[in-house]
């Protein structure tokens, strides 16, 4: 743990590098960082100004690129940043990513979204908090030790990875693949890509998620003569019902580590069927998002989906086909009693005098990968909830607060088994 004279400098050092953070918000923000998904050149040019970044503060830099040829580069890179600390025997890992979404219509921005503007105490810009907010606050905790030549308990490493916005398979998904040796189950995961307003959320499990696409097809014929047609329409009301009637018999389980605690299974796109309102559709399409509790397994999911598809089918005549365009069962959960929960936690409340709590979520996050992997990973941030938004921005407090939490906790250590019996 650092010592009050120690931290004390930390601190200070930390608030008087506002400026000097808010400039690397604005340089970073200028340099497009959108995926070819999204017809955008990736984040290789961004990439080689953080490497800049990274070797100026005197970082051991590392690049694990992944070959992609539908970027200008030909790749994806992959940073990895170590700071060196007192003992080998662990380290702790701040997983940022590089890319962003696009900024959407223009005229929804009140300022062109790549060009920074302050105002208010808030850094406005596409991807400002999601997730530039916690890499240059990440970065400025390694800095600041670095300028005061503290070094910490344990080895530091920043991952600035590529492809989150669109799966991870260029990002930490070919890290994992190319640089196992790199990881281990001993290390600290830190994952900054959600979190709420007061900092107290620790994310350290997800639900399953399933999204369904019912595509319904009966026979199209004139509105005022149904009986020589079968209206896919009609028959998918009923699946509607009938399935939301299934998940709320089916899975009742409660789970108050979750918010909400139970699963969900929502009905959410519709596509367009016909143009006119005289014609008895012939086909209809509809979605369902499906966030299920860990305790439940997809394939008896996708099961009682099927038998409610079947008998729709029946009775009225129809042919029902169902596709998956997501599928993600739920990840391992990070144990509340790992390491970096105990250790995050203790950060949290003495930079921001909250109590953190673990939670799980419904959404997905890129954590999911890590846990799978047998790495304990916790998502965590102090957010403004602007991510993906028109007018995007974070709080410059947030930003300065979190990368004062990365900092104590880089001087704290892992209570010993020893000291566990002695309590």
């Amino acid at each position: 743990m650092w010592r009050s004279r120690e931290w004390q400098k930390i601190d200070e050092v930390i608030e008087g590098m506002r400026a000097e953070m808010i400039k690397l918000q604005t340089e970073i923000t200028a340099i497009s960082a959108i995926g070819p998904m999204s017809n955008g050149p990736g984040e290789a040019e961004r990439a080689k100004y953080l490497i800049s970044v990274l070797k100026s503060i005197g970082l051991d830099v590392s690049e694990y690129n992944a070959p992609d040829p539908s970027v200008p580069s030909g790749y994806r890179p992959n940073i990895l940043a170590k700071f060196r600390g007192i003992y080998p025997n662990h380290k702790v890992w701040i997983m940022t990513h590089t890319d962003i979404v696009p900024p959407g219509p223009r005229d929804l921005w009140s300022n062109d979204p790549f060009q920074v503007v302050v105002k208010d105490n808030k850094i406005y810009g596409r991807g400002v908090e999601d997730n530039q907010q916690d890499m240059v606050a990440s970065i400025a905790a390694v800095k600041a030790l670095k300028s005061l030549g503290f070094t910490p308990v344990y080895d530091v490493g920043l991952l600035l990875v590529a492809d989150e916005e669109t799966g991870s398979k260029f990002g930490i998904t070919h890290l994992l693949k190319v640089a196992p040796e790199q990881f281990s189950a001993d290390d600290l995961f830190i994952v900054p890509d959600a979190g709420n307003q007061d900092g107290t959320l620790l994310e350290i499990a997800e639900k399953s998620f399933l999204w369904i696409k019912f595509i319904v097809k009966g026979k199209q014929t004139h509105a005022a003569s149904p009986q020589h047609g079968i209206n896919a329409h009609r028959a998918s009301a009923n699946l509607i019902v009938a399935l939301d009637k299934m998940f709320k018999k089916n899975y009742r389980k409660k789970n108050r580590l979750f918010s909400p605690p139970f699963s969900t299974a929502e009905p959410t796109k519709k596509e367009a069927n016909v143009p006119n309102i005289n014609t008895i559709p012939g086909e209809d399409i509809f979605y369902f998002d499906c966030r299920i509790l860990p305790e439940y397994d997809l394939t008896k999911v996708e099961a009682d989906v099927k038998a409610e598809v079947t008998n729709i089918e029946q009775k009225f005549g129809v042919t029902v086909s169902i596709e998956s365009p997501q599928r993600e069962p739920a990840a391992p959960v990070t144990s509340i009693d790992a390491p970096v929960v105990k250790l995050l936690k203790k950060a949290i409340k003495s930079i921001y005098n909250v109590t953190a709590k673990p939670r799980g979520i419904g959404g997905g996050t890129v954590a999911a990968i890590l846990r799978r992997q047998g790495y304990p990973a916790v998502v965590w941030g102090k957010y403004c909830d602007s991510a993906h938004k028109p007018d995007e921005f974070c709080s410059i407090d947030n930003m300065v607060g979190d990368a004062k939490v990365y900092a104590y906790l880089f001087g704290m250590e892992i209570e010993s088994q020893t000291e566990k019996v002695a309590k």
